[in-house]
């Protein structure tokens, strides 16, 4: 019996909660809480802030910025002095009342007159784009005539034209006029069949006009002799000349699509008014019409303006 081992028995109770868990899960809630605070007060800083303020932000927690900042102290905690809290506090002053005072510097009248410098601006780069395409355009009419000029002083069959050739600019374009001169005419009597030396000058001025791409108008003049065929008239005899002077140039490298009009205008728009029937009102025109406009003239003001634009100027300024 000596020998016999005490018997332990260990009896479980059932239905017993299990140990304590700890606090763990409250710091990690109590993080995901400030978490969130923040999240949402940095939310409400962006939206009620300027993009001034933002940036002021965002370089104050620039570690390049912050060590650039002067006032601080050299010791070992790199403090920031009494002085450079001073100077700190007034520059926030002074920002603060720039800040403020911006809104009310910027209204409707500020807006208003900010669009109206944009737009004298864009009027003036308007205005000046135009003056540099008229003024090329302007050039290329110079060169044009002088070089019909030079090709006519070149031919000796055409250099005694050079007479009948009249060339100059025009509100509308270029204008090329071959006028008739006594015992010197591009057409017979009543006839719309030119002469030869007639097609080899307008021959000549197609070869420099079709280096341009300018719209073309043709007129032809009569004078005011009448035409005793039967319906057959003056203006029909003047459409028929301009018709013919167009299939020259035409068929001489001028492009069709460039020609807008043919016209006649028979003994309406004589060149010598004094005498309608005059040789020189019998001619052909040709019009080399501008790309660019030109602008309207500019109105002189009259007397009454005048007068109260001065008196307007002699008076004292308000304010």
């Amino acid at each position: 019996m000596s020998d016999e081992r005490p018997i332990i028995i260990k009896k479980i109770k059932k239905g017993a909660h299990g140990g304590h868990h700890g606090g763990a899960w409250k710091i990690a809630y109590a993080d995901f809480v400030t978490a969130m605070m923040a999240f949402f007060l940095l939310m409400w800083l962006l939206n009620a802030t300027d993009e001034e303020q933002k940036r002021g932000i965002a370089n104050y927690f620039d570690p390049v910025t912050i060590g650039e900042r002067a006032g601080g102290g050299e010791g070992v905690m790199m403090g920031d002095s009494i002085t450079s809290k001073e100077q700190s506090a007034q520059s926030s002053m002074s920002t603060l009342s720039i800040k403020e005072s911006k809104p009310q510097e910027k209204g409707v009248g500020g807006e208003q007159e900010t669009r109206a410098q944009s737009r004298e601006e864009t009027d003036e780069e308007a205005a000046a784009h135009t003056a540099d395409k008229i003024a090329a355009e302007e050039a290329s009419f110079k060169s044009i005539k002088k070089d019909i000029e030079s090709a006519l002083k070149n031919d000796p069959s055409l250099k005694e034209w050079l007479k009948n050739l009249l060339i100059e600019e025009t509100p509308e374009g270029l204008r090329i006029q071959i006028i008739d001169q006594h015992k010197k005419s591009m057409f017979p009597v009543g006839s719309s069949q030119m002469y030869d030396y007639t097609k080899r000058l307008l021959i000549r001025v197609a070869e420099i006009i079709q280096k341009v791409p300018n719209k073309i108008s043709i007129s032809g003049h009569t004078d005011a002799t009448p035409y005793n065929a039967k319906n057959y008239t003056n203006w029909e005899l003047s459409s028929d000349r301009a018709n013919a002077s167009r299939r020259v140039l035409v068929d001489n490298g001028v492009d069709s699509n460039r020609i807008v009009s043919v016209v006649g205008r028979a003994d309406r728009e004589p060149f010598i008014k004094e005498n309608p029937f005059a040789p020189e009102n019998r001619r052909i025109s040709i019009m080399l019409l501008r790309q660019t406009p030109l602008p309207p003239p500019s109105k002189a003001p009259s007397k009454g303006e005048a007068s109260k634009e001065v008196s307007a100027a002699n008076q004292p300024k308000k304010g």
